[in-house]
């Protein structure tokens, strides 16, 4: 099976900068735990803050980025994974292409004249809240992806995700890619990634949810979403089985709807029918924080799903890379997977 450049991913690349922090701190900034947001005005001052407050973490992140890192991690390919998304010539830019780099993912960054993205996360009591400065990472423009040898990725990949918060920069983009998807009868992914996202970029979702072959999200947001399309249920499993059954564009592949519900069992809509798939337990003194988790799934999940693995084997995976993560701060995971 050719697996070389199987995967590619394309989305907002940003540079973590994480910090367990006080509910003062979150207090002062209004900033709600379990939430992810762009940064308004009122934010800046708070990177800033963190770094000269608290003990902090820089990681190499962004949602489609961790995913795809994690992905590669599994699969321990070379070459298995690409990714696109916007940078800064700056340290932190240089950061995130090592980072890139060591995780074996092929990047192929536009580079602006910006500063890199940054993302805060705040940590309390093992959970996150994200606060994203999208900076460089908000200039990506459809003319690098149609550029030959970025196009080339495209080209040669046969799976793609792609997380809703790139839907804020370049929607363009996300179609161009879904579009090409459809008609080769390849599988596209996307992520519905955050309350706002489901409602303010809700025109923008709805031109992308018919090219999905997959969507991902988690129970609060499948409840945003739910509400802003006027479902009128809070039933996850119903809600999941609505977006799998919501029109597609090509009729090659069945819509699949995949909902996390942290500890709870993982919700699998497919077909019209609903699977509860349970989570590895994970004591709490064993949680770290949730930052990643999210996104570990699903690269756990698209590892075992380029291989055509079922997918219940992909769910498995995607727990046990989401279990792995949530042990340690940030995105971040041990040399070699133990997954069997």
């Amino acid at each position: 099976m050719e697996t070389d450049g199987i995967l590619l991913g394309m989305g907002n690349p940003l540079l973590d900068i994480s910090a367990v922090v006080d509910q003062g701190f979150l207090d002062k900034y209004d900033v709600k735990l379990n939430n992810a947001i762009l940064a308004e005005d009122k934010h800046l001052p708070m990177y800033e803050e963190m770094t000269s407050k608290y003990k902090v973490d820089f990681i190499a992140g962004g949602a489609t980025q961790n995913s795809i890192r994690v992905a590669q991690w599994m699969l321990q390919i070379p070459g298995a994974t690409s990714y696109m998304g916007s940078i800064g010539k700056d340290k932190f830019g240089e950061e995130m292409k090592k980072h890139a780099k060591l995780a074996g993912v092929n990047v192929h960054y536009y580079e602006d004249e910006l500063p890199t993205g940054t993302c805060a996360v705040c940590v309390l009591g093992g959970e996150r809240s994200l606060i994203a400065n999208l900076s460089a990472a908000n200039c990506y423009k459809p003319d690098h992806l149609k550029k030959p040898e970025n196009w080339a990725l495209v080209e040669k990949a046969k799976y793609y995700y792609m997380a809703g918060f790139f839907l804020t920069v370049s929607p363009e983009s996300i179609l161009l890619v879904a579009e090409h998807a459809a008609a080769k009868n390849k599988i596209f992914a996307t992520n519905l990634s955050a309350p706002f996202i489901c409602e303010f970029f809700k025109d923008a979702q709805e031109k992308v949810l018919p090219y999905t072959d997959f969507v991902f999200g988690n129970e609060t947001e499948a409840l945003t979403f739910s509400r802003v399309h006027g479902y009128e249920t809070e039933n996850i499993q119903e809600i999941a089985l609505k977006i799998s059954q919501l029109p597609k564009a090509s009729g090659t592949h069945k819509r699949i709807t995949v909902i996390t519900q942290g500890a709870d069992p993982v919700v699998v809509a497919e077909d019209g029918k609903v699977k509860l798939i349970p989570v590895i337990p994970l004591p709490k003194e064993k949680l770290i924080d949730t930052n990643g988790a999210g996104d570990a799934f699903v690269g756990g999940f698209l590892s075992q799903l380029v291989l055509e693995k079922p997918i219940e084997e992909c769910v498995r995976a995607g727990c046990y890379a989401a279990n792995v993560i949530i042990q340690r701060s940030g995105c971040t995971y041990p040399e070699k997977p133990d997954f069997k």
